[in-house]
């Protein structure tokens, strides 16, 4: 060190080094971020994790879903991939796409089935359904039209960041309405039966209402076909490590579904 005086010494970057990661802490207003170092680890933990990944479908595997998406098409695929791959424990989170691609994005989630095209930068998406949506009301309105003036009009709804919301709120946006009371549940059958009252109606894939349907518990209107396709992805990190675990849920998953290209023909 001759040569160096204190003044100088001090001026020099100081690293800690973690697992091979060096990182210079630059303060701001007195906070240091360990965003990059909680990166970093991260993906020193997903590397140990596919290094011991023997290639056989085992330990635990969380993907989400939409409570529509579960409703509709899981079921098969769950039941096949539980029977087929018993030394997986899986778990199977419902929430709004937002919340479901926000902790996929967190790698809280291993991956989700959510409304799309999500486009973005740090995520895989694989287009695996298609659903039609419809408008939902009261079995006694037969007109649309004349429900959508009355001054009273409350539209039910899931919780905030839910796709289905948005698209509804743009619809009725579409024909001058905004500004509507909104009632929010949590559950399907919450919204079925507050629709079948006639206290507001809701916007839900047509798949869903079959039953209540039949049951002349709610009545069914069309939209314009622009607003009433909508795609379902499956969405995953674009750079994380595919586990067998996963990639087994995928291959079970993939027999399932028809591509909506292929579909489509």
């Amino acid at each position: 060190m001759a040569g160096i005086t204190w003044e100088q010494l001090r001026e020099l970057a100081a690293f800690r080094a973690e697992n091979g990661c060096a990182i210079n802490d630059d303060p701001v207003d007195g906070v240091v971020s360990d965003q990059r170092r909680i990166d970093y680890l991260d993906g020193y933990l997903r590397s140990l994790r596919a290094a011991i990944d023997d290639g056989v479908p085992k330990g635990t595997l969380i993907v989400g879903s939409l409570e529509t998406t579960a409703a509709l098409r899981l079921s098969p695929i769950l039941t096949e991939y539980a029977s087929r791959y018993a030394d997986v424990d899986l778990v199977l989170r419902t929430g709004t796409s937002c919340e479901l691609v926000e902790q996929v994005l967190e790698h809280k989630l291993e991956g989700a089935f959510v409304c799309g095209p999500v486009d973005h930068p740090d995520l895989h998406e694989e287009a695996v359904f298609e659903e039609e949506l419809v408008i939902l009301t009261a079995p006694q309105i037969t007109s649309l039209d004349s429900l959508l003036s009355r001054n009273d009009l409350k539209v039910i709804v899931l919780r905030t960041g839910c796709s289905y919301r948005q698209r509804l709120e743009s619809v009725l946006a579409a024909r001058g309405i905004v500004g509507l009371r909104q009632l929010e549940f949590g559950t399907l059958e919450s919204i079925f039966n507050c629709v079948s009252a006639g206290i507001g109606l809701t916007l839900l894939p047509k798949s869903l209402v079959g039953s209540v349907w039949k049951e002349q518990r709610i009545a069914i209107h069309p939209i314009d076909p622009q607003d009433a396709i909508v795609e379902t992805t499956f969405i995953r990190r674009s750079e994380a490590y595919v586990s067998s675990a996963l990639q087994a849920f995928l291959d079970t998953a993939r027999l399932k579904w028809t591509p909506i290209a292929e579909a489509a023909e």
